[in-house]
């Protein structure tokens, strides 16, 4: 497990390289990113669904880089692009088209609900965290109660 994490954390340190991170905090990405993937790991052998567990590491992930982008005042995306990476279900992909080019269909069109489902689960944790964070800053509402226009 700790091999695995460590080479978690060098793949998503090089994302950030490849993501243009700045050098002083791609090493927070990659930490970020090996944090989602420890729970993404951890926690199906505690019982809880795979798709349920991308999102929870998805909602700890977004979490981790709004903190962590207000501390060291860079964007958010500095932190969730390369926090998100090792979850994104690339390999899952290319077995359901690998199953639909076999012409194993029935596996096909189950691996590819399982991916959109993985998928789903990583932006539904992105945009849940983004509205927490973005709660009371403003907006439509807040235009009216204050009276301005």
């Amino acid at each position: 497990m700790v091999i695995e994490l460590v080479f978690c954390f060098m793949a998503t340190v090089a994302f950030g390289v490849i993501f243009n991170v700045p050098k002083r905090v791609v090493w927070l990405g990659g930490l970020v990113g090996t944090i989602a993937w420890f729970l993404y790991s951890t926690l199906p052998g505690l019982g809880i669904t795979v798709v349920f567990a991308t999102a929870v590491a998805s909602i700890v992930s977004a979490t981790c880089s709004h903190l962590l982008a207000k501390w060291y005042r860079v964007p958010v995306t500095t932190f969730s692009v390369p926090g998100i990476i090792p979850l994104v279900p690339g390999s899952r992909a290319y077995f359901t088209m690998r199953a639909f080019v076999d012409g194993d269909y029935l596996l096909g069109l189950q691996l590819g609900i399982e991916t959109m489902l993985q998928a789903g689960a990583i932006a539904a944790g992105l945009v849940f965290a983004l509205s927490i964070f973005s709660f009371g800053k403003g907006g439509i509402g807040q235009r009216y109660e204050t009276g301005r226009s």
